[in-house]
């Protein structure tokens, strides 16, 4: 077996796709979820690493922006690979350069419709229903430093259906994002492992 992979999940909210990827990584013994990066101390993620015992890194938005971005504190906990599951901050440009290729995001809609600055939660649900659109999704992709904008790895549709009100459609969205970003996310990291 080669090197450990080690993974940081960023996160802003509930942490229900992070849990989803903590539980799917409990028994892998090539993967370890190393951090929980989070942006509010009241966010529910924080509680989901506490409840597995995993490190947490509050970061305050002057100096995530600052040229050091908290790459320290990355390089000390051996970080390979960066998850982002509902963190709605932008990565600075230090960070992408220092994790090329290993930023990954996940989207609830099918990009490039419905992604940019503001196109989050329940707002991207709201202009899915707006516009009449048959079908959403998720889409999980590189991360550059564009917001919604880098190459696409994995999309996967549902439905919408004419009575859906964006907490329907999320929850069906929801639905989509934990069966397989953790499935993406392991795909992606075997092939770390293996080169």
């Amino acid at each position: 077996m080669g090197k450990k992979i080690n993974i940081a999940i960023f996160a802003s909210g509930a942490g229900s796709n992070a849990k989803a990827i903590i539980e799917h990584f409990q028994t892998n013994r090539e993967v370890s979820i190393e951090l929980i990066v989070c942006n509010k101390p009241d966010a529910g993620v924080l509680k989901i690493a506490k409840d597995h015992q995993i490190s947490t890194l509050l970061i305050e938005k002057e100096q995530f922006f600052s040229q050091k971005s908290y790459l320290e504190a990355l390089n000390e906990a051996k970080i390979d690979f960066i998850v982002l599951a509902g963190f709605l901050w932008k990565i600075p440009e230090v960070l992408i350069q220092a994790f090329p290729g290993k930023i990954i995001n996940i989207h609830p809609a099918l990009l490039p419709k419905y992604g940019g600055k503001g196109m989050y939660g329940q707002k991207v649900h709201a202009a899915v229903i707006a516009n009449h659109e048959k079908e959403s999704g998720i889409t999980i992709h590189y991360v550059d430093e564009q917001y919604d904008h880098g190459s696409t790895i994995f999309q996967a549709s549902c439905v919408v259906l004419e009575n859906d009100t964006p907490e329907i459609l999320a929850e069906r969205i929801h639905q989509l994002e934990y069966q397989y970003y953790p499935k993406i996310v392991e795909e992606l990291i075997l092939k770390l492992i293996q080169h």
